[in-house]
């Protein structure tokens, strides 16, 4: 279980339910901050704060362009998130086979 000590940061940002609709909107494209906010009933503060967790955790990345801030999922981390959850779904099988 040592092995998921690094990950708990990635974990707790996928926690939550605006963040994973943001991450499934930029899987499509990418977008500004403005058409991220308008997806949302929240505050634009309120989106600033989970684009700075998603940002943080290197799941989205983020450039300037004028004054406007365009998102994008990192494709990079990807396959690492995804053997992360295997490895977990993994583990969560081999317990309930031995708990049988």
């Amino acid at each position: 279980m040592e092995c998921f000590k690094a990950s708990i940061p990635i974990l707790k940002v996928l926690c939550d339910e605006t963040r994973l609709s943001i991450l499934s909107m930029l899987s499509h494209q990418e977008m500004n901050g403005c058409e991220i906010n308008r997806a949302f009933q929240c505050t634009q503060p309120t989106i600033s704060y989970h684009m700075k967790l998603l940002v943080d955790a290197s799941l989205v990345r983020s450039r300037r362009e004028g004054c406007a801030t365009v998102y994008t999922v990192n494709e990079e981390i990807w396959p690492q998130v995804r053997a992360l959850l295997d490895a977990i779904c993994t583990v969560v099988k081999e317990k309930r086979k031995d708990a049988q």
